[in-house]
């Protein structure tokens, strides 16, 4: 193919149950200049059988395939980055294979950039659960600095799969996904909006992002998935206050409250102690952040009187009840 207008990297590992959703969704694009990097990180399914059962579906577009093979599990990140090495588009998306998109998603976000001759574009996206969605919609925001200032604190998500980024953004400041370090690893998109000069905003969900099970979000996690989000906060604050000093200060303090807010919502009290100890320097910022809700405020106010009585009334009220039953 020439004149690839986009890349679209999708990592694969277990994903037997959903890839053929995701890939159909891709495959029929109203925009024509793609090409599709499908990275095999060593799945032991058959997400790669129903893969290649697809491409000779869709013949036509057998030409615009790269697959890419992990001889072992490297995690996201790498397989990210085996996809950016070998990527030739103006622009490049990320598609994890366990969600789709809409037919139209990269032809509005292509026809955005090039209207406002952007480097990067975003839209809103679904939250999806076995039986509804749940439309999140997006800050509209006109300036890279204020979209890293929204992003740091809260206002707008730093997801790596609802974003279109221009290559030469990757290429010319040399930047990767962190290879061995995978929670927390979207947070890289921060370092690609510090060198955007102009960005773009689409108001419509062109992105379907799964998940399944609620206690995704409040389930303990693994030391080790711990370290890397310690990982990437910090290397994410480094880069902010070497790029930028002193000037994002206080988003930056909402930044470390957004890290370890997941640590409130669950009813493990060793999270809850695990929330003092991460940056207790940020907790004097609880209140500043305007987009704190008065409920999550006060979990947090909570936590740093150490009455985890009242954390833990509220994750039975709300997450157990309330996004228990609405989100099914």
């Amino acid at each position: 193919m020439s004149n690839i207008a986009v890349s679209v990297i999708i990592p694969i590992y277990n994903v037997e149950k959903y890839i053929e959703r995701c890939v159909r969704s891709l495959f029929e694009q109203t925009l024509e200049q793609i090409e599709y990097i499908f990275v095999d990180d060593c799945s032991p399914d058959q997400s790669m059988t129903i893969l290649r059962q697809l491409i000779r579906e869709y013949e036509h577009k057998d030409l615009s395939v790269k697959i890419i093979t992990h001889n072992q599990n490297k995690g996201l990140p790498s397989a990210r980055n085996s996809g950016l090495a070998v990527a030739t588009g103006e622009y490049v998306f990320h598609c994890d294979s366990d969600d789709w998109v809409e037919k139209d998603a990269m032809e509005k976000m292509y026809q955005a950039a090039q209207t406002n001759l952007a480097d990067i574009v975003w839209c809103d996206w679904f939250l999806s659960f076995r039986n509804n969605e749940r439309y999140m919609r997006q800050k509209e925001v006109e300036t890279p600095i204020d979209c890293i200032k929204a992003m740091l604190s809260g206002r707008m998500k730093y997801n790596v799969w609802n974003k279109l980024v221009k290559r030469s953004l990757y290429v010319e400041n040399r930047i990767t996904f962190p290879d061995g370090f995978g929670m927390g690893e979207d947070m890289t998109m921060i370092r690609l909006f510090s060198f955007a000069e102009k960005v773009c905003y689409v108001p419509n969900a062109l992105y379907h992002y799964i998940q399944m099970n609620m206690n995704a979000f409040t389930k303990t996690s693994s030391d080790t998935h711990l370290s890397q989000v310690l990982y990437n906060a910090n290397r994410t604050i480094e880069f902010i206050q070497n790029r930028y000093g002193d000037a994002l200060n206080n988003e930056l303090q909402f930044f470390k409250l957004n890290i370890k807010l997941p640590f409130l919502i669950t009813n493990d009290k060793k999270s809850y102690q695990r929330w003092v100890e991460w940056y207790p320097e940020a907790n004097d910022y609880i209140n500043q952040n305007k987009l704190f809700s008065g409920r999550i405020c006060f979990v947090q106010q909570a936590a740093v009187k150490k009455q985890f009585w009242a954390i833990w009334l509220h994750y039975y009220l709300v997450v157990k009840v309330v996004y228990g039953i609405v989100y099914k």
